[in-house]
């Protein structure tokens, strides 16, 4: 895999992985055709209480029969209602058993993790699925964005960029063929640089990450693989 491989891989790993740990626990169960029912989640034994099926259909692309199934696999794995950082680190473990996904998912969880609290409530879980898998090219782009701006200040600057790139070497990069050099990351960060900071400020602004983006007949291709998975 070399730069442009991934550069694509930056994009889209994210939505290939994630796809792959919710059929993986049973999240993405098939949607029974005999839930016709409107009515709101069970929230009996759940400590956490999700925002209800109104609103949440509301803030998502999905429609009640998929929000009640999504549910029902999320409570299944998550009984708490809230899923942290460390069992989201051990279910990307599970998928590298020879690589180390450890700053990846950390990475990921943030991006998930949309207040900070340092748990994925099934709202987070929802609404960042509901983006990556039917949101527009905006949306996706942007949500690509928040997760490379790792200290959410609207900005990417290249120590940070070469923070997510190195945790997806670590994670995959080494068992790629041919292998990568141990000075990939650096070199690919650079070439990001050089496509995405338009202006030569050393920093990449969200405006610039979409504009280069959207001229990018990969990276667009890319965003549109799995739009029809549930």
């Amino acid at each position: 895999m070399g730069i442009q491989g991934m550069e694509l891989c930056a994009v889209a790993v994210v939505i290939m992985l994630f796809i792959a740990v919710l059929k993986q626990f049973g999240i993405l169960e098939p949607m029974s055709m005999e839930d016709s029912s409107d009515s709101d989640f069970e929230l009996e034994a759940v400590r956490h209480q999700p925002e209800g099926l109104d609103q949440l259909q509301a803030l998502t692309k999905f429609t009640k029969k998929e929000l009640q199934s999504l549910y029902r696999g999320f409570k299944n794995e998550c009984p708490s209602g809230l899923v942290n950082e460390e069992t989201f680190k051990l279910i990307y473990a599970q998928f590298f058993p020879q690589g180390d996904a450890t700053m990846y998912a950390h990475f990921l969880f943030n991006a998930f993790d949309m207040d900070q609290t340092g748990a994925i409530r099934f709202e987070d879980f929802v609404i960042g699925l509901s983006i990556l898998l039917r949101g527009t090219v905006h949306e996706k782009l942007n949500w690509a964005f928040n997760l490379y701006d790792i200290n959410k200040d609207g900005y990417i600057t290249k120590e940070e960029m070469l923070a997510i790139m190195k945790s997806i070497y670590d994670m995959m990069g080494r068992y790629t063929h041919p292998i990568l050099r141990e000075d990939a990351p650096i070199e690919h960060v650079e070439k990001f640089f050089q496509k995405m900071d338009r202006n030569r400020d050393g920093v990449v602004t969200i405006e610039e990450f979409l504009e280069t983006c959207q001229k990018d007949e990969n990276i667009m291709s890319s965003m549109q693989l799995f739009e029809n998975v549930i």
